[in-house]
């Protein structure tokens, strides 16, 4: 059975100007072991649908409108808030963005990372502290001994975020979910925060979910990816598939936005380089979410029905098992035909 099994979950916040529809029948499975990807642009629904899941949304204004939250046999949605803080931490980590506000400043590292073991775990204050320094070893932070005793803004971004891993692995959840954790780092550092998080699923054998909006890190870390747009999903499947079979025009759109690095562009006459594509227009107005397909006002393989309908996510025609599509165009042909 799934680990997690996430059924028709829709959340929306009540504002002063109207109800900002964030999350729109969201539907999907992480089986143990699994590595799945969310990506999407900012206001997509990534985070917003994982953190109600979690009761992580202020209430008001968010609101969890309908659906299910199957986790390890148990409906997250309709637990209450105690049983909620014994799963948080402890059967499901969290690592969020950014680890300068995420960490509390006036707190020793030590004391943030025994807390959760203290509180999940019932270890004693020094065997909490002994596991605490083993886990800033196993995250790659050098003489942990001394620096266990240390506060956040005695380290570096990277060795921060690292930080943060150590917390959200310390009970060795069966869920670890990752909340845009390298948005904030360097690209060296950012490798090596992905080297280890590989790493530790293979040693712990934890399922992941990995939000980002960066195409090119899900692609070296997810066994699956689920592209969302206005709070829903456009497009999931094997991470092979999806790179290598497009089926949504807006996964298409965020691929052709990546850099090329092994053929870098020519410039012209005049020495200018071309610009790198990108998708026109804006995202949806999710206080007046539109009734068809999301994307259709900037796809232009939309079809009619593409703007009334709102497409369903099915099995992707031709595609191999798994790989899903909202979509009633046939992204395939059309760009065969074009071809």
């Amino acid at each position: 059975m799934p680990l997690l099994e996430v059924d028709d979950l829709a959340v929306r916040f009540d504002t002063g100007e109207g109800s900002v529809h964030a999350v729109n029948g969201v539907s999907y499975a992480v089986e143990p072991g699994e590595t799945l990807g969310v990506v999407g642009e900012s206001g997509s629904g990534k985070s917003v649908h994982v953190l109600s899941m979690l009761g992580l949304i202020p209430k008001p204004p968010g609101r969890i409108l309908r659906g299910r939250a199957i986790f390890d046999g148990r409906d997250l949605l309709k637990l209450s808030e105690r049983e909620l803080r014994e799963v948080r931490g402890g059967e499901i980590g969290i690592i969020f963005q950014d680890p300068m506000t995420s960490l509390n400043p006036v707190l020793s590292v030590a004391t943030q990372i025994t807390e959760t073991l203290v509180i999940h775990k019932k270890l004693s204050r020094p065997a909490a502290k002994k596991r605490a320094i083993e886990l800033l070893d196993l995250v790659g932070i050098p003489d942990p001994h001394r620096r266990v005793d240390q506060y956040p803004h005695e380290f570096s971004g990277g060795m921060r975020q690292r930080v943060m891993i150590a917390i959200g692995i310390a009970c060795e959840p069966k869920l670890l979910i990752a909340d845009e954790p390298t948005t904030a780092l360097d690209v060296t550092v950012q490798a090596q925060v992905l080297d280890l998080m590989r790493d530790l699923k293979r040693k712990l054998g934890m399922a992941m979910i990995w939000i980002t909006h960066d195409m090119g890190v899900v692609a070296g870390i997810a066994d699956n990816i689920q592209v969302m747009y206005g709070g829903r999903i456009m497009e999931r499947g094997p991470t092979r598939a999806v790179f290598q079979d497009t089926r949504s025009a807006y996964t298409y759109g965020l691929l052709r936005s990546l850099p090329d690095h092994d053929q870098p562009p020519v410039p012209d006459a005049q020495g200018r380089r071309p610009r790198l594509h990108q998708i026109p227009g804006s995202p949806p107005d999710l206080f007046r979410p539109p009734a068809g397909d999301p994307f259709a006002p900037r796809n232009p393989y939309a079809t009619e029905r593409c703007l009334t309908e709102a497409p369903p996510l099915a099995q992707a025609p031709g595609g191999v098992p798994g790989h899903l599509v909202a979509a009633w165009y046939d992204l395939r042909s059309v760009r065969e035909n074009a071809a």
